[in-house]
C-alpha cells in the first residue's frame, strides 16, 4: 500500500535505496546490540541467583543466631547492646555504561578498617550467639549490595532488550520490506515509462519517415 503513495521518480528511487541501505546496516546493528544484550544479561541473571542464595542463607543464619541470643539474653540488655553501633557504612552510587544501558555501580566504605568495630558493645554481658549473629550480617553486607547492583542492572537492561527487539522487528517487518516494495513500484513505472517514451519517439521516427517518403514522391 506505501508503495502507491510514493512519487515515481529517479530522485525518489535513489533516496528510498539510501533508506534501505541505512536500515539494513541499522537492523544488522541492532541485532548484534539485542544479542551481546542478551548475553549480559543472561551473566548477570546467573549471578544474581547464586547470590540470592548465599545472602538469603546468612539472613537465615543471623535471624537464627538473634533468636538464640534473645532466648539467652533479656530484651533490655540486647536492646542496649545493639543501641549504639561504633560501625558507619557509607555507600557510594556511581554509573557505568554497558551497551547503551547506564547502570549502577555501587561501592561501600566502613568509617574505620578495625573488623572488630562491627561489634558496639562488651562481650562480658552478652552471649556468643549475638556475636554470630553480627558476624553474619557483616559479612553477608559485600554481596547484599552486589545483589542490589545486580538486580538494578537486570531491570535496566530488560527494558533496554525489549526496546531493541522492537526497534529490530520495526526495521525487519515494516520499514525495510516497505521501502522495498516502493522501490520495487518506482523502478516498474520508470521502466514502463521509459518503454512508452520509446514507443513514441518510435512512432514520431515512423511518422517522420512516413512524411518524408511522401514528400519526396511528390
Amino acid at each position: 500500500m506505501a508503495a502507491k503513495h510514493v512519487n515515481p521518480t529517479r530522485m525518489e528511487l535513489t533516496r528510498l535505496k539510501k533508506k534501505r541501505t541505512t536500515a539494513v546496516r541499522g537492523h544488522k546493528l541492532l541485532k548484534d546490540k539485542r544479542d551481546e544484550l542478551m548475553r549480559q544479561y543472561l551473566d548477570l541473571v546467573r549471578e544474581n541467583m547464586n547470590l540470592r542464595k548465599k545472602v538469603e542463607a546468612g539472613i537465615r543464619s543471623a535471624n537464627r543466631n538473634f533468636v538464640l541470643a534473645r532466648a539467652g539474653m533479656s530484651e533490655a540488655v540486647l536492646n542496649t547492646a545493639l543501641m549504639a553501633p561504633k560501625q558507619e557504612v557509607q555507600l557510594e552510587v556511581e554509573e557505568k555504561n554497558v551497551m547503551s544501558v547506564e547502570i549502577p555501580a555501587f561501592e561501600y566504605k566502613t568509617r574505620t578498617a578495625d573488623e572488630n568495630d562491627i561489634y558496639s558493645y562488651g562481650f562480658a554481658f552478652t552471649s556468643g550467639d549475638l556475636d554470630g549473629a553480627v558476624k553474619s550480617l557483616a559479612d553477608i553486607l559485600p554481596d547484599m549490595i552486589r545483589l542490589a547492583e545486580c538486580e538494578k542492572a537486570c531491570q535496566l537492561m530488560a527494558a533496554e532488550i525489549e526496546r531493541t527487539r522492537r526497534r529490530v522487528n520495526a526495521l525487519e517487518h515494516v520499514i525495510i520490506p516497505e521501502t522495498e516494495e516502493s522501490i520495487r513500484y518506482i523502478s516498474m513505472k520508470l521502466d514502463e515509462n521509459e518503454r512508452s517514451t520509446q514507443i513514441r519517439l518510435m512512432k514520431v521516427k515512423d511518422m517522420m519517415l512516413e512524411d518524408a517518403h511522401h514528400y519526396r514522391e511528390k
